[in-house]
């Protein structure tokens, strides 16, 4: 699994809603990337968050009718499954090293490289964000835009490092069951839709909850190893020059996190949302507060909704017809930061 020589391989299968599954070989082992769409339109690259694949980290966004319209009229979407994440993955062998943070934005590059993609738009949660800002700060050239959820960018604080260390520890003798499945649920997902002891879980938790019992511990395991031994990118987001937007649930573990990386970033390229009522997925918990954000966001790279023009875009996405103006609070139709999507939970 571990071959240096960087040279790729790939098997497709059919998989769900008409997407296909290639099992690409990285010069760090091999990964899962699922394609949906033309492969005529430009690329989006996703990479989701610990113990999640594509279904259970953005299957509500793209099932949320305008996101999809929006994201699937607009682009080829190649979905990242971090090794040993995808359905019916076997546990990953203890001879094979494990990967650092560093080896998983190489991967992406070795993704890109196989499926002969110049500049890509990426979109991650937490761990994926990192995974993706990482990339970007290392292969600029290959990065148009960052759509991030909940990101974290610096190293874990002493608490996440001990948090993690006991996580880590658990997952390795019992897996994702019991205790380890409450805290990466805390991890995703506001109270609300968690349930108090009185109000039910939600569906998408309780979704949630039932893929988590079909991961392998082990591979888990080395994805959040490599996580809690990410390093600072506080400096490098200086030298970033692609567009950002930021999204953050008001009850996400990682809000202080998102916004230290939204002071770091250029402040002409990168805009906060902050969605109230939510936790840290809110790709799946509330994916309609992204739309119209979203929405502005690629309006500076000439893309649309379907419903505004008939034909879609080929050509590949060009960062320099982007304006800084669509990126303000004002544009959004607020006057003060952070952009605040109130969500009423009385309707």
């Amino acid at each position: 699994m571990g071959d240096s020589s960087g040279s790729v391989s790939v098997d497709v299968e059919r998989i769900f809603f008409g997407g296909k599954e290639h099992r690409v070989r990285t010069r760090h082992g091999p990964l899962s990337v699922s394609v949906y769409g033309d492969e005529d339109k430009p690329a989006l690259v996703t990479y989701p968050d610990v113990a999640l694949n594509h279904m259970s980290c953005f299957q509500g966004l793209f099932f949320c009718p305008e996101a999809a319209s929006l994201l699937l009229h607009n682009f080829c979407v190649y979905h990242i499954t971090p090794p040993g994440h995808e359905l019916g993955a076997a546990p990953i062998s203890a001879d094979v090293p494990l990967p650092s943070v560093d080896d998983l934005a190489d991967q992406v590059a070795d993704v890109l490289d196989f499926f002969s993609l110049g500049s890509v738009m990426c979109l991650g949660v937490t761990a994926g964000a990192y995974v993706l800002t990482l990339f970007a700060t290392k292969y600029r050239e290959r990065v148009l835009g960052l759509m991030l959820v909940s990101p974290v960018c610096k190293a874990p604080s002493w608490s996440e490092w001990l948090y993690n260390k006991v996580l880590l520890n658990l997952l390795y003798y019992y897996g994702t069951r019991g205790l380890v499945k409450e805290s990466l649920l805390q991890r995703y997902f506001s109270m609300d839709v968690r349930g108090n002891g009185q109000d039910p879980e939600s569906e998408i938790v309780q979704a949630c909850r039932s893929l988590l019992d079909e991961r392998q511990g082990t591979n888990v395991w080395r994805f959040l190893q490599a996580i809690n031994r990410r390093h600072d990118l506080t400096e490098s987001l200086k030298k970033l020059q692609c567009r950002t937007l930021i999204f953050v649930g008001e009850n996400s573990q990682f809000h202080a996190d998102a916004v230290h990386m939204t002071t770091k970033l250029d402040r002409r390229y990168c805009a906060l949302v902050e969605v109230q009522a939510c936790g840290s997925l809110v790709t799946e918990e509330q994916p309609h507060a992204m739309v119209i954000p979203m929405e502005y966001f690629l309006m500076g790279y000439g893309l649309y909704r379907p419903s505004q023009q008939e034909s879609s875009p080929r050509s590949t996405l060009s960062p320099f017809c982007i304006s800084p103006e669509l990126l303000s609070p004002e544009s959004m139709g607020v006057k003060l930061k952070p952009i605040k999507t109130r969500i009423s939970l009385n309707v």
